[in-house]
C-alpha cells in the first residue's frame, strides 16, 4: 500500500463544526441498518479521502456505512438549518435522515465532508423516518457522479449500501439504503437564514467569519470579506445554474435548503435530463405550481440568492447587496453564452452569436429536439450527405433545421480552427450519454430484484460520459415510449 494512502480505520478526522455552539447541531449516532450490505463503491472518490480502494473492503464498507459502527475520529451530527420550501420560509428544517459524520483531511490539505444519507431520525426529522430507500440512493448515487462525469459542480457519494429494512413510501414498502456523500461543503443558504430569523446575529458572523476561513480564505484580506463572500457564491450560482440550463437538467426542488454556499449541485430529488426540449418541464410531480420548471431555474435561483442576501444584511449593505444580486442575470447569461458556443464549437466571439443561440432554442422547443443526441450529431457535422442525416433524423420538419443550418454554416466560416480540431473539441463538451431517466429506472428495478450489476456498468459509463465505449450504444439512442410514463416526486 502507497505510504499516502489509508484503510479506513486510518482516515484522518479533522472535525472543525464541532467546534461551533451547540444549538448548531444535534451530536446523533447513526441508527445501524439491518444486515447492510455493499453495494456499490467509488474507487474515484476513495483517493480524494487519502483511502486505499484496494484496502476498503465490502464488509467494512457495510459495517461503517450501514451504521452499525463509527470510524475512529467520527463525532456524527445533524445540523440545524432552515430554508424556503416552495417559497415558503420553513424553521423547523435541519438534517433530518442524514448526519455529518466527520471531516477528513487528505494528504493535500483538502478538507472533506462525509456525510451519510439514511442514517436514521433526528432531532429534525419531523414526522420522518430517518430514513433513504434505495430507489432515492440508487438516483443521488448514480447522478452524483454522472454530474462529476459532464463537469458539472456537485457532491459525490463514496458509497451505496443496501439492507433488509424496508419503510413505507406512497403506499407500498419498499427497501432502505444509504449514501455516503462526500463534498467539501455541506452549508446551505438555508444555515444563514436560520440564525437570520432567529435573530442570532453574532451566531450569523460566527458561521460566515468560518465560512470565508474555510472556503474561501483568499477573501480575508478583502475590504469587506462576507460581500466578498456573497459576490463569490452569486457568481458561483449564476455558473451552476448556467451548466445546467446547457445540458438540460432539472433539478426539480431548488428550495434554498438546497442551495450549497459552493455552488455545488446539492441534494439530489426527482431531478431529470430532458430526454426532449421543454422549457416547461416540471419534473416534480409535487410541484404543482410548477415553480421548479426548467425555464424557471436560472430566476429561482437568483431568488434564492436575494433570500441569502436578506440573512446576510447584518454583515453587508444593503445597497451593496442590491447591486450584486442585479448582476446576476448578465452573469448568467455570459456564462450559458460561453458554454453552447464551446457546445457548438465556435472559439472566437461574434455579436450575433446570442441570436444563434435562441433561434436554436426555439427549434428545439418546437421540435422538441433531443438536444443531447443533436449536439453529438452536431459535433460530427462537416456540410456532406452522410453527416447531415443523423441530425435531420432528429427533427420532424426537416426545413426548420435547414435554416438553422444555414446561419451555422455562415458562422463557422468566421472560425480560425480546422474542422479536426472543431470535431475534437466539440466531442469532449458533448456527452454521448447522460443519466437519463428510464436508465436509472432499470438500475432500480433490477437492484429491487437483487441484481445490482446495471448499477455498476451505469457508474463506469457516466464517469467518462463523452468517451465510445463498447456496449453504450443503446443508451445512446431514443428513450424508451415507456420513459414519458415516469413519475417522479420528493421521495425518489
Amino acid at each position: 500500500m502507497s505510504a499516502s494512502l489509508h484503510t479506513l480505520e486510518e482516515l484522518n478526522f479533522d472535525n472543525s463544526y464541532t467546534d461551533f455552539p451547540a444549538h448548531f447541531f444535534q451530536p446523533k449516532q447513526p441508527e445501524p441498518l439491518t444486515d447492510p450490505f455493499l453495494i456499490s463503491f467509488n474507487p474515484e472518490v476513495a483517493k480524494l479521502l487519502d483511502l486505499d480502494p484496494c484496502q476498503a473492503q465490502p464488509e467494512a464498507l457495510a459495517y461503517y456505512f450501514g451504521g452499525e459502527g463509527l470510524l475512529p475520529g467520527s463525532e456524527p451530527l445533524a445540523m440545524k438549518y432552515t430554508g424556503h420550501q416552495f417559497g415558503y420560509y420553513n424553521p423547523d428544517l435541519g438534517d433530518g435522515r442524514g448526519l455529518l459524520l466527520g471531516e477528513v483531511l487528505n494528504s493535500q490539505g483538502e478538507r472533506w465532508d462525509l456525510h451519510l444519507k439514511g442514517a436514521g431520525k433526528t432531532a429534525f426529522s419531523r414526522f420522518g423516518d430517518g430514513r433513504a430507500v434505495l430507489r432515492s440512493s440508487i438516483r443521488e448515487y448514480l447522478i452524483s457522479e454522472a454530474m462529476h462525469g459532464l463537469g458539472i459542480p456537485t457532491t459525490r457519494a463514496l458509497s451505496l449500501v443496501g439492507s433488509r429494512d424496508q419503510v413505507m413510501r406512497e403506499g407500498m414498502m419498499e427497501p432502505c439504503a444509504a449514501v455516503l456523500r462526500v463534498t467539501r461543503c455541506h452549508i446551505r443558504f438555508g444555515h444563514f437564514e436560520w440564525l437570520y430569523y432567529s435573530k442570532r446575529h453574532e451566531d450569523l458572523k460566527l458561521l460566515a467569519d468560518y465560512a470565508i476561513e474555510r472556503y474561501f480564505p483568499s477573501l480575508q484580506q478583502a475590504e469587506n470579506p462576507y460581500a466578498a463572500m456573497f459576490s463569490e457564491v452569486l457568481q458561483r450560482s449564476a455558473s451552476l445554474v448556467a451548466q445546467w440550463q446547457c445540458y438540460g437538467f432539472v433539478h426539480a426542488v431548488l428550495n434554498t435548503d438546497n442551495m450549497s454556499l459552493l455552488g455545488e449541485t446539492f441534494d439530489y430529488g426527482p431531478f431529470s435530463f430532458m430526454d426532449s426540449y421543454n422549457p416547461d418541464l416540471v419534473s416534480n410531480h409535487n410541484d404543482d405550481q410548477a415553480r421548479y420548471a426548467f425555464a424557471r431555474q436560472p430566476a429561482i435561483v437568483q431568488w434564492n440568492l436575494a433570500c441569502l442576501a436578506q440573512a446576510l444584511l447584518p454583515l453587508i449593505p444593503r445597497e451593496y447587496l442590491e447591486a450584486e444580486l442585479e448582476r446576476f442575470p448578465g452573469l448568467y447569461q455570459a456564462a450559458e453564452l460561453t458554454l453552447m458556443r464551446r457546445r457548438l464549437g465556435l472559439q472566437q466571439e461574434h455579436e450575433g452569436d446570442r441570436s444563434l443561440l435562441e433561434q436554436l432554442k426555439t427549434l428545439f422547443t418546437a421540435q422538441q429536439v433531443d438536444m443531447t443526441r443533436f449536439f453529438r450529431q452536431l459535433s460530427y457535422f462537416d456540410d456532406s450527405e452522410p453527416s447531415l442525416e443523423p441530425l435531420f433524423g432528429l427533427i420532424s420538419t426537416p426545413s426548420a433545421l435547414s435554416d438553422w443550418l444555414r446561419l451555422y454554416r455562415q458562422r463557422l466560416m468566421q472560425e480560425q480552427c480546422s474542422e479536426a480540431e472543431r470535431k475534437a473539441a466539440m466531442l469532449a463538451v458533448n456527452p454521448r450519454l447522460i443519466l437519463r431517466n428510464y436508465m436509472a429506472e432499470e438500475a432500480i428495478r433490477a437492484a429491487h430484484e437483487g441484481d445490482f450489476e446495471p448499477v455498476s456498468q451505469l457508474m463506469g459509463l457516466l464517469r467518462d460520459p463523452f468517451a465510445e465505449v463498447a456496449g453504450d450504444e443503446r443508451y445512446c439512442k431514443a428513450p424508451p415510449q415507456w420513459a414519458a410514463a415516469i413519475c417522479l416526486t420528493c421521495s425518489s
